[in-house]
C-alpha cells in the first residue's frame, strides 16, 4: 500500500502536482454592487485563471440594493468588500475596523446629471432646486459637498430639496428632480439610452468640483492584517486582481462578455456593459491597486468638511495599510 501511495505521489509530481499546489486558498469578495462592469477586473481575474495561478479559490458575491458589505464583513459573510471609503471611513468610526488594504480606483465616477432647461449652469444654481441622491452610505460625499456650498439640505429657498433616488434615473425623465446622481460608467448612460440628448444635460463631476471621495477600494477587517498568512493570501488576491483589471483594459468587449457570463439575472445589455468596462477602465487608469495616501488624505477633507454635521467627526487613525500592497509588490 506504501508503495502505490508513493508511487502515486510521484506520479502526481511528475504532472506538476504536488500537495501543496493542488490546495487552493479559500477567499470570498463582497461586491458593493450587482454584478456588472464596475466589477470587470475580478471576474476577469477568476474567468481568466489569475486567482487560481495564484492558488486561490475566489468566490465572488454579487452586491444589491439590500446588502450592505460592511455588514457582510461585519458578520463573517466575507474576506473583502468593495466599499466607498466615506462608508468605510463612517463605519470604522462606529467602531468596525475596516482597513483599506489597496485601491484598483484611482478617481471617482461621481456626477451630479441635470436638464439645461432648469436653468443650472453652475453648483450655486443649486439653491432652491430638486436634486436625487442616493443613500445607504453614498450620500455621503453630496451632504459635504452641499456643506461646501453653504446649502442646507432641509429645503427651502436657500437650500436645495433632496428626494430619496432609487438606483435608477426615473426623477430626472419624469420630471421630478431637477438634478439627479449618475456615475459616469451607468447611470448618466441611461439617460442618454432613455432619449435625453446629451446637448440637453449640464454635468457637474465630483473630481471637478474639488469633492470627489475614494471608490470601490478593497477592505479587510484590521485582525486579517495581525495574520501573516491571511496577509500573504490577499497579497496574491490583490495582484491577481489587478491582473483582471489590466487584462480588461486591453480587451474591453471580452471583459463585458464574462461580466454577462456571470450575470445570473439577466438584466445586463451587452451595448451597456461594453461601454461601461470601457469607462471603468479611466477610472482605474492603470492603477497596480496601491492606495494614493494625498487622496485619502482629500477624501477624509471632504468628509469632515460638512460643518455642524460631517460624515466623520476625526481624524481617522488606522484606516488604511499598504502592508498587502508593500508583499504584492515582492511576489514574482
Amino acid at each position: 500500500m506504501r508503495k502505490l501511495l508513493a508511487g502515486a505521489v510521484v506520479a502526481l509530481a511528475g504532472l506538476g502536482f504536488t500537495g501543496p499546489t493542488m490546495a487552493q486558498d479559500a477567499l470570498t469578495l463582497q461586491l458593493k454592487w450587482v454584478t456588472q462592469g464596475q466589477f470587470a477586473g475580478y471576474y476577469v481575474a477568476k474567468e481568466k485563471g489569475f486567482y487560481e495561478e495564484a492558488g486561490l479559490d475566489v468566490t465572488i458575491k454579487p452586491g444589491g440594493p439590500d446588502i450592505a458589505p460592511e455588514q457582510v464583513i461585519a458578520g463573517g459573510g466575507a474576506d473583502v468588500i468593495v466599499d466607498w471609503m466615506p462608508a468605510a471611513l463612517a463605519a470604522r468610526e462606529k467602531g468596525l475596523p475596516l482597513v483599506n488594504i489597496a485601491q484598483p480606483f484611482k478617481k471617482s465616477g461621481m456626477e451630479l446629471t441635470c436638464r439645461k432647461e432648469t436653468g443650472i449652469e453652475k453648483p450655486e444654481d443649486f439653491k432652491g432646486k430638486t436634486l436625487g441622491v442616493w443613500f445607504s452610505g453614498n450620500e455621503y460625499p453630496f451632504l459635504s459637498w452641499m456643506s461646501k456650498l453653504g446649502l442646507t439640505t432641509e429645503g427651502g429657498a436657500d437650500g436645495v430639496t433632496v428626494i430619496k433616488q432609487g438606483f435608477n434615473v426615473d426623477p430626472l425623465i419624469q420630471k421630478q428632480a431637477d438634478c439627479i446622481s449618475t456615475m459616469t460608467y451607468n447611470e448618466y448612460w441611461q439617460v442618454i439610452d432613455a432619449g435625453i440628448p446629451e446637448g440637453e444635460l449640464t454635468v457637474f463631476k465630483y473630481e471637478d468640483q474639488g469633492v470627489a471621495t475614494l471608490e470601490d477600494g478593497l477592505y479587510v477587517l484590521e485582525e486579517s492584517l495581525n495574520d501573516p498568512a491571511m496577509v500573504d493570501k490577499l497579497a496574491r488576491f490583490v495582484k491577481a486582481s489587478m491582473k483582471g483589471w489590466e487584462y480588461a483594459a486591453e480587451n474591453t468587449d471580452e471583459a463585458a462578455g464574462i461580466v454577462l457570463d456571470n450575470d445570473m439575472t439577466g438584466a445586463q445589455t451587452e451595448e451597456h456593459q461594453k461601454r461601461m468596462v470601457g469607462e471603468i477602465n479611466k477610472l482605474v487608469d492603470g492603477s497596480d491597486g496601491t492606495l494614493d495616501t494625498a487622496s485619502a488624505d482629500t477624501t477624509v477633507e471632504v468628509l469632515m468638511g460638512g460643518g455642524s454635521d460631517p460624515v466623520i467627526t476625526k481624524q481617522p487613525e488606522g484606516a488604511w495599510s499598504s502592508v498587502v500592497t508593500d508583499k504584492m509588490k515582492d511576489l514574482q
